[in-house]
């Protein structure tokens, strides 16, 4: 294995043929750290939990995603638009390749549902949701519909506050992951990496006024206490590349 490579804010190449072109919008990010044992054998084949000082995190990451589109057709209007909240853990496989790797994505359409956990093998969960935005703060709910456990949810309201002119490390490392690792190619195979890239993100400090869920917990052990970081961002304009073979070979 590697040494995993620079946690940086800028993405390390640039996508020229994307598989997919999206937004993400108005995302609020809340983690907690936890002790890499407890979430080792939670993850993909080929990889290990990406740590930062000694610990790894677990990421509740809301937001809006806009106009889904592929290739370099235009975004989908209303079908590629929805609300989503993920519950995500953080790998490096022996590449050196950081990523993240998602325990659970609900979403708000069921179409994009079907086809992510279909065509993608991602834990896509069809939920109903929505997101709302009053002066400073944003409110993000979430209950799960199919395929369970059903009455999963989630309430977060979080304070947006000052734009973050140089973020810490640590704040790069939760946010600034380059790809995700998955069992693209079915449960049996190892991981595949599927890269992304996007502008630096504009990040601002926040404060979760309100933190209801159990999404976390219906697939995690609980973290314990009050999320170690809450930040907020207004999006970014994405690219998502091919899932690449953990050789590193492109898929045909």
């Amino acid at each position: 294995m590697v040494e995993p490579s620079a946690v940086s804010p800028d993405a390390p190449s640039r996508i020229r043929s994307p598989l997919l072109t999206q937004r993400w919008l108005d995302l609020a990010f809340l983690h907690w750290a936890v002790d890499p044992a407890a979430v080792s054998g939670l993850l993909p084949r080929g990889t290990v939990p990406d740590t930062y000082d000694g610990a790894t995190y677990v990421g509740l990451v809301a937001f809006r995603m806009h106009r889904v589109g592929w290739l370099r057709l235009p975004g989908v209007p209303y079908l590629g638009t929805f609300p989503e909240t993920n519950v995500r853990l953080y790998s490096v496989d022996a590449h050196g390749r950081r990523g993240v790797v998602f325990r659970s994505m609900d979403a708000a359409r069921l179409i994009p549902v079907v086809m992510g956990r279909v065509g993608f093998k991602l834990p896509y969960l069809w939920s109903r949701m929505a997101v709302r935005r009053a002066g400073d703060t944003v409110t993000y709910t979430s209950s799960r519909r199919w395929p369970g456990p059903r009455g999963a949810y989630s309430r977060l309201t979080v304070r947006v506050g000052e734009r973050i002119a140089e973020p810490t490390g640590l704040e790069h490392f939760l946010t600034a992951r380059w790809g995700m690792h998955n069992a693209f190619f079915g449960e049996a195979g190892p991981s595949a990496y599927l890269p992304n890239d996007h502008p630096r993100w504009p990040l601002h400090r926040a404060e979760a006024v309100v933190r209801e869920e159990n999404l976390i917990t219906a697939g995690l052990p609980a973290p314990e206490g009050d999320p170690v970081s809450v930040l907020y961002s207004p999006g970014v304009p994405v690219r998502l590349g091919r899932p690449a073979r953990p050789a590193g070979l492109p898929t045909p």
